[in-house]
C-alpha cells in the first residue's frame, strides 16, 4: 500500500519545498493539497467539522504554484490536490495549470475534485450553489476537450470551447472510459461523501473516488463498484484512496483486505519540527 500526505500548507508553516524534499527522502509517495481561494468572514456556512473553523482554512497556499516548487525538486514523489475546488476556477486556465504541472512533473500529478462546502466563497465566484455539480461536469468535460490529442470543440449547458491548440498536453496516457471512449488528462479522482450523486460522478468522468476520512468503506465500496460497473467501466481500474486519514495499524490493515492500494494520511498544519514528529510517528506504516 502506498503511503502519501496531505496537509494545510500556509503562510506559517513547513515550505513546500522542504516538505516535498523531507517526503521523498522518507519513501512517502505522495503529497496532496486543499485549496480555497478565500474564507469570506461572515461564515454563514457552518464550519464542516462543527466549531470554529481553524484559522488555517483562511491561509491556504495555492496548491498549483505549490504543487510546482514541489515537482522541481522531487523525482518521485506524487502531487495532487486534495481538493481542487473546480466550480471556482476558469476551466480554459484551468486545464493549462492542470496540464502545465503534470507535463512538468513526468506525469506525477493526480487531479482531486471536489464540489466545495463553503456556500459563500463560491458565491464569489459566481457559482450557483444548487447547480454546482453539473457545472463541474461541465468544466471537467471541457477541460478533457482541451487535453484531447487533436483539436476538439466542446459545447456545454455552462462553458465551451472551440476546437484550439491546447499544449502542453497532460503526460498521462488516456485511459478506457467506455465502449469507444477515452478519459484524457490525469487521473482524476473526486472527493465527498457516499452517496448516489457522488458516485454517478466517479463512475462518469472519474478515475476512482477520495473518500474524506475514510469511514464506512465496508459497506460504500460494493455500492461504487455496483455503480461502476453498471456504467460500463472495467472494475479492475477503480482507484478508491482514503483521504485525510489519521491512521492505525487495524485500519490500514482493514483497508488492505479491502483491495485498496494508497492511502492519504493527514499532517498537522504546521511548522517543520511538528511535521517530523508526525512523519516519525507515521514511519511505522512504510
Amino acid at each position: 500500500m502506498r503511503i502519501a500526505t496531505t496537509v494545510f500548507l500556509t503562510d506559517r508553516t513547513v515550505s513546500p519545498v522542504r516538505l516535498a524534499r523531507v517526503l521523498e527522502e522518507r519513501g512517502f509517495s505522495g503529497l496532496y493539497l486543499p485549496e480555497h481561494t478565500h474564507i469570506p468572514v461572515s461564515r454563514e456556512t457552518p464550519a464542516p467539522m462543527g466549531g470554529e473553523l481553524p484559522d488555517m482554512y483562511g491561509r491556504t497556499l495555492d496548491p498549483f504554484v505549490a504543487l510546482g516548487q514541489a515537482a522541481a525538486v522531487t523525482e518521485r514523489l506524487r502531487l495532487g490536490t486534495g481538493i481542487s475546488l473546480i466550480a471556482q476556477h476558469d476551466p480554459i486556465a484551468l486545464a493549462k495549470q492542470v496540464a502545465t504541472l503534470d507535463h512538468l512533473s513526468g506525469g506525477r500529478f493526480t487531479l482531486g475534485v471536489g464540489y466545495g462546502w463553503n456556500v459563500e466563497e463560491a458565491a464569489d465566484h459566481g457559482v450557483e450553489w444548487r447547480t454546482r455539480r453539473d457545472l463541474v461536469r461541465d468544466r471537467m468535460a471541457l477541460m478533457r476537450a482541451l487535453w484531447a490529442p487533436e483539436p476538439t470543440a466542446y459545447v456545454g449547458q455552462f462553458c465551451s470551447v472551440r476546437a484550439s491548440s491546447a499544449h502542453p498536453k497532460p503526460a498521462q496516457a488516456p485511459r478506457e472510459l467506455g465502449p469507444g471512449s477515452l478519459l484524457h488528462g490525469p487521473r482524476t479522482l473526486i472527493g465527498g461523501a457516499a452517496g448516489p450523486k457522488l458516485f454517478a460522478a466517479v463512475a462518469d468522468h472519474a478515475d476512482g473516488w477520495l473518500p474524506i476520512g475514510g469511514g464506512g468503506l465496508t459497506e460504500s465500496l460494493p455500492v461504487l463498484r455496483q455503480v461502476w460497473e453498471t456504467a460500463g467501466r472495467d472494475p479492475k481500474t477503480l482507484q478508491v484512496v482514503p483521504y485525510a486519514v489519521h491512521p492505525s495499524p487495524g485500519k490500514l490493515a482493514h483497508y488492505a483486505d479491502l483491495g485498496i492500494e494508497e492511502v492519504v494520511l493527514q499532517l498537522p498544519s504546521a511548522p517543520e519540527p511538528e511535521i517530523l514528529r508526525a512523519l516519525d510517528e507515521f514511519a511505522r506504516y512504510l
